[in-house]
């Protein structure tokens, strides 16, 4: 039995110097562990609130973009429209130009056509007369009988050549 004092002894002061000695180091310990996983988690909870926040920070600026190409796709409508309105006057300005200078050459030809025709005419007229009569006639001396002829033939073709030219258009 005294072997058990003993021995009881023995772990009583085993137990002193393990509770001031090992306990304290490893409570120590155990506390320091504690506070990094403690500070981890914390890390972890702003690590998700700043993915959160960025995430959602990704998409207002993915809306803003999306908003920005839309506004650009309009412009570039309004843009291909406003060229497209532009190309169409021109040509058709080109176009009006370009039948009203047509318009004018026909005109001016035909009035050419139309005077020659009449000189010509004057020359047939007094060719076919000296044949009907048989004689020579003096053109000289009825020039003012020609000229009327051909003034007639002049009014003549010139009016119904308005009236065509009115009907086309």
């Amino acid at each position: 039995m005294s072997s058990f004092i003993i021995e009881v002894v023995v772990a009583l002061i085993l137990l002193y110097i393990i509770w001031k000695k090992v306990i304290p180091p490893i409570g120590a310990l155990m506390a320091r562990q504690q506070e990094q996983i403690r500070a981890s988690l914390e890390a972890a909870d702003q690590a998700r609130a700043d993915a959160l926040a960025a995430d959602d920070e990704r998409h207002a600026a993915l809306e803003e973009t999306r908003r920005t190409a839309q506004e650009i796709l309009a412009q570039a409508n309004r843009t291909a429209e406003a060229v497209r309105v532009g190309a169409q006057a021109r040509g058709e300005a080109e176009f009006e130009r370009i039948v009203g200078s047509a318009q004018a050459e026909v005109a001016l030809a035909r009035q050419r056509a139309v005077e020659e025709a009449a000189n010509r005419l004057g020359e047939i007229v007094m060719d076919v007369v000296e044949r009907v009569i048989a004689r020579e006639v003096n053109a000289e001396s009825h020039h003012d009988l020609i000229s009327e002829a051909v003034s007639a033939l002049n009014a003549d073709v010139t009016g119904s050549a308005a009236a065509s030219s009115g009907a086309r258009q």
